[in-house]
């Protein structure tokens, strides 16, 4: 195996820890990812993954980067087929709610659980955890204003309040189904989110989330 061959194996057999740990930080958030929780996991020795991660904080900054990844991946980068303005703003969200049901995370967004565990908690994982979170909202921020631009929306919209109640809409999605079980918890926040377009929209003339996936 030359040198290319075992970079590429080396960067796969990553991935693939990464992936658990996510899985491991999904169900038991941010406290339940250990060397040996990930060494079980991964049936690897915790010396085999000292070689990928010299400490426990490495492990920890790395999982939420692979997890950004694959946000964006997942989230972002199909929202970007749709139109400019509310179609995207729709995939965005709709995306976004899908990515907290996906079956890859058995418990949900491990970033919205890291936040709730770190939000006290200074140091480099809640600087990373808040730096996430700054961007997706940057990105909402700036699909509602192309929303504006292209006059879906009325003039005086206030963009931050918008994304602000957009963002509620989604925690509020992952908590209701993830602790409280609310099977029509998707619903009603599709529910809420129209209403919230609908509130600051020039005409009701965009299709809905709801109708469009029927």
């Amino acid at each position: 195996m030359n040198a290319a061959e075992k970079l590429r194996k080396g960067e796969q057999t990553r991935a693939a820890i990464l992936d658990k740990a996510v899985e491991i930080t999904s169900q038991l958030g941010l406290e339940g990812l250990t060397i040996g929780t990930l060494a079980e996991a991964t049936k690897m020795s915790k010396s085999g993954l000292f070689a990928h991660f010299g400490s426990r904080d490495e492990l920890l900054l790395a999982t939420l980067d692979y997890g950004t990844a694959l946000f964006t991946e997942q989230v972002f980068l199909p929202a970007l087929k749709a139109p400019r303005g509310l179609p995207r703003v729709r995939a965005l969200f709709g995306n976004w709610l899908a990515w907290t049901e996906s079956t890859r995370l058995p418990g949900g967004c491990p970033m919205i659980g890291a936040a709730a565990e770190y939000d006290d908690r200074p140091g480099p994982v809640r600087d990373r955890l808040q730096q996430g979170q700054w961007q997706w909202i940057d990105t909402l921020k700036k699909s509602v204003q192309m929303a504006k631009d292209e006059g879906h929306l009325a003039p005086e919209a206030d963009i931050e309040q918008i994304v602000f109640e957009m963002f509620g809409i989604g925690l509020v999605m992952h908590h209701h189904r993830r602790l409280l079980g609310d099977a029509k918890a998707r619903a009603r926040a599709l529910a809420a989110f129209e209403s919230l377009l609908e509130r600051h929209s020039v005409s009701p003339a965009q299709p809905t989330l709801r109708a469009a996936s029927r």
